[in-house]
């Protein structure tokens, strides 16, 4: 990532993604509460569909964490290089 405005996304992007997310929620909600079985088996499948957006929303947190937390060291190297580039000197004399 030499550039760091190559990683940003449109607001129609995050809209796609929130919509998408949105149907896919209700659809399952949708579904779970008018599917023709026992309530029981009707609340196992609501806190499996809470499980699985809770986890998908943390798992998303790590990953963003972890993408951010190596985009900062890849900046910091590149520093680092750049600032012993900066200071090398080829015509120096060696002593």
């Amino acid at each position: 990532m030499d550039n760091p405005t190559a990683a940003k996304n449109t607001n129609a992007f995050y809209a796609q993604a929130a919509i998408s997310f949105g149907l896919a929620l209700v659809s399952m909600v949708f579904a779970v509460l008018y599917l023709p079985v026992d309530p029981w088996v009707r609340a196992f499948l609501g806190l499996g569909t809470l499980y699985l957006t809770t986890s998908a929303f943390t798992l998303a947190k790590c990953v963003r964490d972890a993408q951010e937390a190596s985009t900062v060291v890849q900046r910091l190297d590149q520093a680092r290089v750049e600032r012993i580039l900066a200071e090398h000197d080829p015509f120096r004399a060696v002593s």
